[in-house]
Order: C-alpha cells, then sequence, then structure tokens
C-alpha cells in the first residue's frame, strides 16, 4: 500500500475516533442539559405553589403522618401548629405542602425531597384530585411498600386535617398514569377516611376526560 494511503487511512480512523467522543460528550451535555432543565422547572413550581398566608387564616394543630422513628415501616402523627384556612382546598394544599417539605428528620420523610403540588382539586362529591410534579414518580424509591407509605400519607394527613375529602386521585403532571414508581395503581380512586362516597361520584376506573382540567403550568398566584 502506498505511503499516501497509509497517511489516509490513519487520518480517517483518527476522524473517526475523534467524531465518536465528540458524539457522546455532545450526548452527556444533552443529558445534563435536560435534568438542569426538569430541576429548573421543579424549582419554579414549588416556588409558585408555595402557599400563601392570608389574614383569615387561623393558627391551628394540624396532624402531619410521616414515617415513625420507631417503626420506619409505619406512619405516625406529627401535630404542627401551622396557619390555616377555613376554605378546605386551600387548607388541604397548606397541608400538603407542608408533607411535602418533610419533618425535621429527613430520614423520615415519605414523600420526594423535590416533589412537589401543582394544583389540587376538592369536587362538591368530596373527591381530590392532587396533581404532583413528575419527581413524585420519578424521584420515588421504586417498591411497593414505598409507594403505599407515600400515598398513605397523603390519605391520612387530608382526612386528619380536611375532613370534606372522602377519596382521593392522583394525578402526574396533570396526566393519569398506571402506577406510582411501577408498583402501586394509580388508576383508581383511593378511599380517604370512614365516610362513604356519595353515588354522585365518578365511579372508580373512570376515564381522565371526567376529571377537571388540568393545566400544565400552576395558576399566578
Amino acid at each position: 500500500m502506498p505511503r499516501w494511503m497509509r497517511w489516509l487511512a490513519a487520518m480517517l480512523a483518527v476522524a473517526v475516533v475523534f467524531s465518536a467522543f465528540s458524539l457522546l460528550r455532545l450526548r452527556r451535555r444533552e443529558r445534563e442539559m435536560r435534568r438542569n432543565a426538569q430541576r429548573s422547572e421543579e424549582q419554579a413550581i414549588r416556588e409558585l405553589t408555595r402557599p400563601t398566608v392570608t389574614p383569615s387564616d387561623v393558627l391551628t394543630k394540624a396532624e402531619l403522618f410521616w414515617a415513625s422513628a420507631d417503626d420506619p415501616q409505619a406512619l405516625a402523627p406529627v401535630i404542627i401548629e401551622l396557619p390555616l384556612s377555613k376554605e378546605p382546598a386551600l387548607r388541604a394544599k397548606q397541608v400538603l405542602n407542608t408533607l411535602l417539605a418533610g419533618p425535621v428528620d429527613v430520614g423520615l420523610r415519605t414523600l420526594p425531597a423535590d416533589a412537589a403540588l401543582i394544583e389540587f382539586y376538592l369536587l362538591p362529591d368530596g373527591t381530590a384530585i392532587a396533581d404532583f410534579t413528575e419527581a413524585l414518580s420519578s424521584s420515588m424509591p421504586s417498591g411497593i411498600q414505598s409507594e403505599e407509605m407515600a400515598v398513605e400519607s397523603i390519605e391520612r394527613t387530608l382526612e386528619a386535617n380536611v375532613p370534606q375529602v372522602r377519596r382521593l386521585k392522583i394525578l402526574i403532571h396533570g396526566q393519569e398514569v398506571d402506577t406510582l414508581a411501577g408498583h402501586l395503581d394509580l388508576t383508581g380512586y383511593f378511599p380517604v377516611g370512614s365516610a362513604p362516597t356519595p353515588a354522585s361520584s365518578v365511579p372508580p376506573g373512570a376515564p381522565p376526560s371526567t376529571l377537571p382540567s388540568v393545566p400544565n403550568q400552576p395558576p399566578a398566584r
């Protein structure tokens, strides 16, 4: 083989290797940009959905449920004094945002630290619809026990502080999803409290079209 051909082959090989490394760097940078964009979106939602304390709020002993210090596989109530609204939907937002903020001992959290509540709806029949950011699913430790504890902590916190809630529907970024993090079924409704569900309620397993429209972005405060 002539020398010039050997040089050409060598140069082509170097160009191929350089292109491969450049492509890997570009893909890595793209993944980092996507993660940063997602974190920025989550932070923006958390800022926008942070509950506002109004003059009508009353300092109340709220009961929130996190993991028990004695048994991490069980929930335990914690009494916290919070300024709470008398309006049920706003009151639910306030206690759920406090639940999401977590206990003093971060090891007792039941919900991901980067998850946020986008919106909360309460229908006249007592059906509550809680719309969370994707982090509630993507950052949740996969496993039926952790997923059940997460939802149960939401249910029991609502039951203890917002008696108007009869059952709960969980959405992720405005959409109905099959499971929370691969195990717990989210296509139905979770009962809250012991009160019977009114007959006029939307039946379990109803298509998302029966749910109120959920905006892609939280409303301005």
